[in-house]
């Protein structure tokens, strides 16, 4: 809105003193993170004093599953909702909305915020402790993941420049780009001149047809990412900290990754793609890190609020949509590492119990899943509840705190993070 506005009277009046600082993206990314952060820990403070006056608090957690008898009934929920205005104002202020990259992250974080408020309007209200209907939940990360693929494929605002290079011309740099295209191109981690074309998959097709194969693997490897983040963030999100602490360290990871694709400098030095328009991300996603450490304010151990469905699943659409736009999605593995070993050890779980239990056997590999519970569960625990039950890894017999448990996983996000901005160099 600010932006637009100052380029409007710049455009009438001429020289209008500060409406230039609207056109630096530095200058507009830090301002919104700034708000963002103010925004969360005001309005955070009002919305937990609100919760509590109403008495919506979280039902279904008690200290019988806490070797420290951490008991968290009481506790606001819905804390998700914090985050989301805390994005999307400033964004709203500072963002130009008519970059077809915002309006994608905008859209995600309202769309998947209404999935998870609706989820835990049914869980807190209704007092239906499975929520939403699973496959309306699939459905709908589905539907973002058809809009956003087909957004990047049909658009005219959506285009890449494969190679910039540089050189300099009488004295003046003089800036050379493959032409404007657009293209199912995506970064390989760790191989020089590392991209790679998702069409030369089916390059047995014929020239005629494998762009129109690879657009389609592309559009359905976007539904994938989105529903497969989303998830790993909910499932990541059990411990006070955990979820918000470990996407804000992604946020900023994803944040280099989106200015460096949207510089034409930085581009041609990294030797990765130019996504024109793609800067605009990084005001997003400074409101994105800005909303989540000043939520971190409540929602550090002991919690003060959590997050809930509303938060956790558009903290990981946020995240998986925004690494798709930026042609990073192959990335995501190691950035999101942890939500990903979150998600294989909650599968794994699941199909191994219940292979097993057909043949008369009780078996766990972990203790309990999601990973993250493994450390705070002890043998006892499990063996109380089912006698007969075998466990593969048992761990140490030592439990850990949660704050110990959530800083180790934020550890090794950070570490993760790292990795995944080396891949711009180590090839």
């Amino acid at each position: 809105m600010l932006y637009h506005l100052f380029d409007y009277l710049q455009s009438v009046y001429g020289h209008v003193a500060g409406a230039r600082l609207f056109t630096y993206i530095s200058f507009r990314a830090i301002t919104a993170g700034v708000i963002a952060l103010g925004i969360s820990i005001w309005f955070g403070n009002w919305f937990i004093n609100y919760m509590k006056g109403h008495n919506i608090s979280e039902t279904q957690r008690d200290a019988s599953i806490d070797p420290f008898n951490v008991g968290k009934k009481g506790v606001p929920t819905m804390g998700g909702l914090i985050v989301i205005a805390a994005i999307l104002i400033p964004c709203l202020l500072l963002g130009k909305l008519t970059n077809i990259y915002m309006l994608l992250m905008v859209i995600t974080t309202v769309l998947m915020g209404a999935l998870g408020f609706a989820d835990d309007y049914i869980k807190t209200f209704k007092k239906r402790k499975d929520g939403i209907n699973g496959w309306v939940k699939i459905g709908v990360q589905v539907t973002l993941g058809l809009i956003v693929g087909l957004t990047l494929r049909f658009s005219p605002a959506v285009s890449m420049n494969e190679v910039v290079t540089s050189h300099i011309e009488n004295n003046v740099v003089v800036i050379e780009k493959t032409p404007e295209i657009k293209s199912t191109q995506t970064t390989i981690p760790f191989v020089k001149h590392h991209n790679f074309n998702y069409a030369d998959l089916f390059s047995w097709t014929g020239d005629a047809n494998k762009y129109r194969f690879g657009w389609i693997f592309f559009v359905l490897l976007t539904v994938f990412v989105v529903a497969a983040v989303s998830n790993g963030a909910n499932l990541n999100d059990g411990m006070d900290g955990m979820c918000a602490g470990n996407s804000a360290i992604i946020g900023i990871a994803l944040l280099i990754l989106a200015y460096t694709s949207g510089n034409i400098v930085l581009a041609e030095y990294f030797d990765v793609m130019y996504i024109p328009g793609s800067e605009e991300i990084t005001v997003f996603l400074a409101a994105f890190i800005g909303a989540l450490v000043g939520y971190l304010w409540f929602n550090g151990f002991p919690a003060q609020v959590f997050l809930g469905d509303t938060g956790s699943l558009t903290v990981g659409g946020i995240i998986g949509v925004c690494a798709m736009v930026i042609h990073k999605e192959l990335l995501v593995p190691v950035l999101c590492g942890v939500f990903l070993m979150e998600s294989v050890s909650v599968i794994v779980q699941t199909q191994v119990y219940k292979f097993y239990k057909k043949r008369g056997r009780h078996v766990r590999i972990w203790k309990r899943t999601p990973l993250h519970d493994h450390f705070r569960t002890s043998v006892d625990q499990v063996l109380k509840n089912d006698p007969t039950c075998s466990i593969f890894f048992k761990g140490s017999s030592n439990l850990h705190h949660e704050t110990k448990i959530v800083l180790r996983f934020c550890i090794v996000t950070l570490i993760l993070a790292a990795i995944t901005i080396l891949t711009l160099k180590i090839r």
